[in-house]
């Protein structure tokens, strides 16, 4: 086999009889990872540096790559130092490794750069080569909730897709579950069943009713409309005798204590979920983007694996059909998300990315210590298998099982036989698309690996690549009632009335003007672009009679004061004196909207009793 400019260099042919290493080098063509791959290895088997090449050639190959790094490992795909001097080393230097070996720091950034540049040699690699790994792309780490690296704002994942809802119902309703069992799990409500949980089946509703009109929504929209439906049934039956109001605030209740707390605005502000622009740069340079989420609870974690996966699908179906490699995807560590019996919320995306990907030149590399932990119906749709060192025989058999279903007829004997003899960096590759199996062993990585890199130490990395937060982006402020607004952005509106106690009397203004009429009334000239709407803001009607009764006096007198309240400084405090006397009469007002689209709604105050006033 020789070397193709084309094609990844990830090592050299390993001989099993001579126990060495050849000269012949292992090219893989990086077009067949459009039917996805598999590395397994348990560790210590040099499964991260295998990896970290693959990763590396598809960078050389202008291959952009959106990864997720569980764990922290990956990280250290931005470390590659073209010249390879020791101080580059030294700040990422292991500090126990060093004291556990009896080094100075310098002293152990003396040998990883002597180690790095005699490894590299060995296998033809020179720094004119991790130059060009540098130059070929924009690398980036990512921390969704924390500020560590580069944020991630998740609001607008909840947005309608781009993509036309009929011809993708199917696929967008998945999608939505999805969402939804993420969202639950935020909560504590997960291992629910979308077909019998209340929960599930109201938010899914609400987002198919959005979605389907091309509307967006975000968790403040969505905490309003868990409270007001906009619909009046769910099958058959009425909303509120499906999920009455009572438990329906309770769980808006439960959605906005996420919303209202501190901790929560590290996930609204930052880079949007935005696929195009984490797989090209503006120069249209790709782009390798490293998703960390070491730090993240597990319900955290899966709830935005969730998202990712679906922004990615979501994504996917607007491109044209590719049989080359347009994009990679790389999940470091799979346990938990893809398992063979339970089906949590990021398992459906998963396996429909495995299944239908290929058309779009989307590939998936999926590692995991542990083959029993993955889906077998995963395994078997995988055309390429990196199989390292394994632990127990029923990894290994569990591994074989898979491969059956991925290439029947293969020798399982032969097999079974070549796992059993791997060492350390050995690796068998399997791939459908050549004859036989080969042995390989595993080229130096151009990037320094000093292992799992710490929360601690994201913004040093980031600045190392000299990536930073988009300046695009304008950052999402929560207060503390959990109202989102975004710096710049007009203002704040919903189209969801919001939830009013049955006791409570509301009202609107009537909407008697067309837009010339309020236009010329307001005294302005409009752009020529303007679009009408119905804003209806929020105020308080106060009203309130006194009658003065005194017979002696002939005294017989009644006193009408109204108030329209709408500082909020007024802080519920009434100056009756400070208001009008001209009493409202509430017969001329509305008792519905004039339009189905409420963008903004208020409280008041009437008669004696507390009424809304739109």
């Amino acid at each position: 086999m020789t070397k193709q400019a084309d094609r990844f260099y990830l090592g050299r042919i390993f001989d099993s009889k001579t126990g060495k290493v050849s000269s012949e080098p292992l090219m893989y063509d990086p077009d067949d990872l459009t039917t996805h791959a598999v590395c397994v290895g348990m560790t210590g088997s040099g499964k991260t540096g295998l990896c970290i090449d693959l990763l590396e050639e598809a960078a050389l190959q202008g291959i952009p790559a959106i990864m997720i790094d569980p764990k922290g490992d990956i990280t250290n795909a931005l470390l590659h130092f073209p010249l390879l001097r020791p101080e580059d080393f030294q700040p990422w230097v292991n500090p126990d490794q060093a004291r556990r070996e009896d080094k100075t720091i310098e002293q152990a950034a003396v040998d990883a750069a002597a180690l790095w540049k005699n490894g590299l040699e060995k296998w033809g690699i020179g720094s004119d080569r991790i130059q060009a790994l540098q130059d070929a792309a924009h690398f980036a780490i990512y921390s969704p909730g924390s500020e560590a690296a580069i944020p991630v704002n998740i609001l607008a994942s909840l947005k309608a897709p781009g993509i036309p809802w009929d011809e993708n119902r199917e696929i967008l309703i998945e999608k939505i579950s999805g969402i939804v069992m993420g969202l639950l799990g935020l909560v504590g409500l997960d291992d629910l069943d979308p077909v019998q949980s209340r929960e599930h089946i109201l938010i899914s509703n609400i987002f198919e009713s959005a979605w389907s009109q091309g509307r967006d929504l975000d968790l403040s929209e969505l905490i309003l409309q868990i409270q007001n439906p906009p619909f009046e049934k769910l099958g058959v039956l009425n909303v509120e005798n499906f999920f009455p109001e009572k438990d329906r605030m309770d769980l808006s209740i439960l959605l906005n204590n996420i919303l209202a707390a501190p901790a929560f605005q590290s996930w609204i502000k930052g880079d949007p979920l935005d696929i195009e622009s984490l797989l090209y740069g503006a120069d249209g340079r790709p782009r390798h983007s490293v998703f960390y989420i070491a730090h993240l609870s597990d319900e955290e974690r899966m709830f935005f694996v969730t998202l990712l996966y679906s922004a990615i699908e979501t994504w996917m179906r607007t491109q044209k059909g590719s049989t080359s490699l347009r994009a990679l995807i790389y999940f470091d560590e799979i346990f938990g998300y893809l398992p063979p019996v339970k089906n949590p919320p990021s398992k459906t995306p998963m396996l429909r990315m495995l299944k239908q990907a290929r058309a779009f030149g989307v590939g998936q590399v999926l590692v995991t210590q542990n083959p029993v932990d993955v889906d077998y119906k995963a395994l078997s749709n995988a055309g390429t298998w990196f199989i390292g060192k394994l632990q127990t025989e029923q990894d290994k058999n569990r591994l074989l099982d898979g491969l059956e279903g991925a290439a029947p007829g293969l020798d399982r004997k032969i097999y079974d036989k070549m796992i059993s003899t791997l060492d350390k960096r050995v690796f068998l590759l399997h791939n459908v698309h050549e004859d036989q199996p080969v042995l390989f062993h595993t080229r130096w990585a151009m990037n320094y690996l000093p292992g799992p890199l710490t929360k601690v130490q994201l913004p040093e990395l980031n600045a190392l690549v000299g990536a930073g937060e988009s300046p695009s982006v304008r950052p999402v402020a929560v207060s503390q009632t959990g109202t989102i607004s975004r710096q710049g952005a007009g203002p704040k509106t919903s189209s969801t009335r919001p939830n009013v106690p049955a006791s409570v009397e509301e009202y609107y203004l009537p909407n008697d003007l067309s837009l010339l009429e309020a236009v010329d009334k307001a005294g302005i000239s409009p752009p020529q672009d303007v679009k009408s709407r119905v804003i209806y803001k929020p105020v308080l009607l106060a009203q309130a009679t006194v009658r003065f009764l005194k017979r002696n006096y002939n005294l017989d007198y009644d006193l009408v004061t109204s108030s329209l309240i709408n500082d909020p400084d007024q802080q519920g405090r009434i100056r009756w004196e400070d208001f009008s006397s001209n009493p409202i009469d509430l017969d001329a007002l509305h008792r519905q909207c004039c339009s189905t689209s409420l963008n903004s709604s208020i409280l008041s105050l009437s008669r004696s009793s507390i009424s809304f006033l739109y």
